[in-house]
C-alpha cells in the first residue's frame, strides 16, 4: 500500500526527499529540507528575497506558467500568491518527479508537464505571467526560445532571470554604425554574449554568458518592455511590440522537404 504524503512520518518523508536524487530547490517540506547544504545557501529563497518586492503579490484570477520549474519552487510561490493556475514545464523528468512531490507534500495544485522551451507552442494559450529563470543560458538557442515564448505563451508578464557575466554597464548606442567602425565593439556597454564552448562550473550544460547590455537588448528584439530590473540577473518585463518583423523561425523535417 502507497502512503500519502500526510500518512509518512518525519523519517519517512526525509527518506522519500533523497530518494528522489540530489535537489537543487531547497525546499521545506514540514521540516524536511531539500537541500540543506546547497552550495549557494538556501537557494532559491535567498535569490527570490531579493526581487519578490517588485513582483506582484496578488495574483487571484491569473494563470502563470513557469518554464524549468525545476523542483518546484516558484510554482509554489506562485499558488502561495493565490494564482488561479499554474503550469510547470520542464525537460527533466528527476526535477518533475521532486515538484509533484513537493506539491503533494504542500497541497498546492500545480500541472506539471514535461516539454522543453521549444515546444511551448504545443500548449496552445498565453498565460498571464510567464517565469523564465535560469534557463536562458543553459539552451543552445536562446533568442529563438525568447520569440517562440513570445509568439507564443505571453499574454502579459515576462519574469526573467539569467546568468550574467562581463560588464554591468548599460549606455546609448546609435541605431547604426558603418563598417568601418570597429571601436564599438571593444566597449564595455555594447551587448556582447559569451559563448561557452565545453564547461562553466562543471556544467556542459552553460552556453551562453551574456553580459547586461547583451540581456536587455535581446529580451527587446524579441519584442518586450523592460519594466524593473529589480535585481542583478533579473528583469520584469512585459509584452510590447517587436521592432522588427523578424520573430520565431520553425525550421522543416527532412521529410517534409518535397
Amino acid at each position: 500500500m502507497v502512503m500519502t504524503p500526510d500518512e509518512m512520518t518525519t523519517e519517512q518523508l526525509e527518506q522519500r526527499v533523497r530518494s528522489l536524487g540530489e535537489w537543487f530547490h531547497n525546499l521545506d517540506l514540514k521540516g524536511v529540507r531539500t537541500a540543506p547544504h546547497h552550495f549557494l545557501g538556501d537557494f532559491p529563497t535567498v535569490f527570490w528575497n531579493r526581487f519578490q518586492h517588485a513582483f506582484p503579490t496578488d495574483l487571484k484570477g491569473k494563470s502563470v506558467l513557469d518554464i524549468g520549474c525545476n523542483g518546484g519552487f516558484y510554482s509554489i510561490e506562485m499558488k502561495r500568491r493565490g494564482a488561479a493556475r499554474v503550469v510547470g514545464i520542464d525537460s527533466d523528468e528527476r526535477y518533475l518527479a521532486q515538484a509533484r512531490f513537493a506539491t503533494q507534500v504542500l497541497g498546492v495544485d500545480v500541472e506539471l508537464l514535461q516539454m522543453n522551451v521549444y515546444d511551448v507552442g504545443a500548449l496552445g494559450e498565453k498565460f498571464d505571467i510567464v517565469l523564465f529563470m535560469g534557463v536562458f543560458y543553459h539552451l543552445r538557442h536562446p533568442l529563438l526560445a525568447l520569440d517562440l515564448l513570445y509568439e507564443h505563451v505571453v499574454k502579459e508578464l515576462l519574469i526573467f532571470q539569467t546568468l550574467e557575466r562581463g560588464s554591468d554597464e548599460v549606455g546609448e548606442l546609435a541605431r547604426d554604425y558603418p563598417i568601418s567602425e570597429r571601436a564599438i565593439f571593444d566597449r564595455p556597454e555594447y551587448p556582447k554574449m559569451h559563448f561557452i564552448e565545453y564547461r562553466y562550473a562543471g556544467d556542459w550544460t552553460n552556453w551562453w554568458a551574456p553580459n547586461r547590455a547583451c540581456t536587455e537588448a535581446m529580451l527587446r528584439a524579441a519584442g518586450f518592455d523592460l519594466l524593473e530590473h529589480p535585481s542583478r540577473e533579473v528583469y520584469i518585463c512585459r509584452r510590447g511590440q517587436r521592432p522588427t518583423a523578424w520573430g520565431a523561425v520553425y525550421p522543416r523535417h527532412p521529410e517534409s522537404v518535397q
